[in-house]
């Protein structure tokens, strides 16, 4: 296996899951709604990201089920025809939110799961030796695609001779399109199932459900997705309630994304290089020192330590989706990554119900304190889970 034609593959993944990564930027993407449809309230547009969040962990569930059956050309043909319908849904859709549920939470959200599982696992079937990298960089790609998405959906919607329907339509036209050509570009090494034979010991979906590892790996990546999730999603506002003025705070608060970029791509070269017992360990030290921090600059009113604590709360997030993806290869073997992946990858369903649970403590509440002390005990127990976690 060349490195040079690996390497290739393995900028083409990043640039389709860069492509993919839209599903991130729906802070921005859903502004237009609020003017357009006044009648629609916060949470029930809250509630098509958290549609969109379980469509795509379902998405990425089908398209592993269906693996062996159909090809990656096919699937990935498939998930660019239903992102490009879900955007024109949304694009053309009236005053029903129905619409709105149908075309950007379902169709696209489970479009997008398709692509990331099929990326996913050809590209990192590529990379035996080097699974950290490259699934840092890809999950990178993805986690920083919503920057560069929130900042363009953000001037096409400020244009009038366009406006929100019209960046809808060009922007499934484009992520579409990109998904399209992936279709005939994105491939599995036709030698990867000798090679893993070779050098993995195989688990099936059906017996890694049956252990305990799983289950502990499964409530550990919740919890730590979860936390940083919830933490991230108070942004602006967090900033801004520790001592920072509003637009210093909406500044730091669009680093928060390049931080969760960063911290997958890092998860995966520390990896690679320290293994896997020093990943977990450094996995929970960051990932109550973020919330730790954060909750002191609430007691203190620390604009720093504010600062410090939600960007290592992203940075901790960012831990996420690469050290699990990484831990499923390491520990289940390769053959039957394209299910089992997806099977772990399930923990966005139940994190994305915390975020929106940690959103009414705050309203409850009033404030942050209480909020980052529960993420903080979440945090702990994460550790606690983390340190029983034995490949087996």
């Amino acid at each position: 296996m060349k490195k040079d034609s690996r390497i290739i593959k393995l900028i083409i993944g990043c640039v389709t899951l860069f492509a993919a990564g839209v599903i991130y930027a729906w802070s921005v993407l859903s502004g237009p709604f609020k003017t357009a449809f006044p009648l629609w309230s916060v949470s029930q547009l809250q509630l098509t990201f958290t549609l969109t969040l379980c469509t795509f962990c379902l998405g990425g569930l089908v398209s592993g089920l269906l693996a062996k059956k159909y090809s990656i050309r096919l699937r990935m043909l498939v998930a660019a025809l239903l992102i490009l319908a879900g955007f024109t849904v949304t694009g053309t859709m009236n005053g029903s939110i129905l619409l709105l549920y149908l075309g950007y939470g379902v169709m696209a959200g489970f479009g997008i799961g398709i692509v990331y599982n099929v990326v996913i696992a050809a590209t990192n079937a590529w990379f035996p030796d080097k699974k950290g990298v490259a699934t840092g960089a890809l999950m990178m790609s993805f986690g920083f695609s919503a920057l560069f998405f929130s900042k363009v959906s953000a001037r096409l919607f400020d244009i009038l001779s366009v406006g929100w329907r019209n960046a809808y339509l060009a922007l499934g036209a484009v992520i579409g399109g990109i998904i399209l050509l992936a279709a005939f570009m994105v491939k599995a090494p036709a030698n990867a199932k000798k090679a893993v034979q070779e050098t993995e010991t195989d688990v099936s979906t059906k017996d890694m459900i049956k252990r305990s590892s799983f289950w502990k790996l499964f409530v550990f990546f919740t919890l730590l997705a979860a936390v940083g999730s919830t933490a991230i999603g108070f942004g602006k506002n967090y900033f801004v309630s520790v001592g920072l003025n509003e637009n210093a705070a909406i500044t730091v608060a669009g680093l928060l994304s390049v931080m969760n970029g960063l911290g997958r791509l890092f998860s995966g070269f520390f990896y690679d290089k320290a293994g896997l017992r020093k990943t977990q360990f450094c996995t929970s030290f960051i990932a109550i020192s973020a919330p730790l921090l954060a909750l002191l600059a609430v007691i203190l009113n620390s604009p720093v330590l504010g600062v410090v604590g939600l960007m290592l709360c992203a940075f901790s997030y960012g831990f996420s989706p690469t050290v699990s993806a990484a831990m499923v290869g390491g520990f289940y073997g390769m053959k039957h990554y394209h299910l089992n992946f997806p099977v772990l990858n399930l923990v966005l369903i139940p994190a994305s119900f915390v975020s929106t649970l940690a959103g009414k403590l705050f309203e409850a509440s009033g404030g942050y304190l209480t909020t980052f002390i529960v993420l903080c005990a979440m945090s702990v127990l994460g550790l606690i889970v983390n340190i029983s976690i034995k490949k087996a």
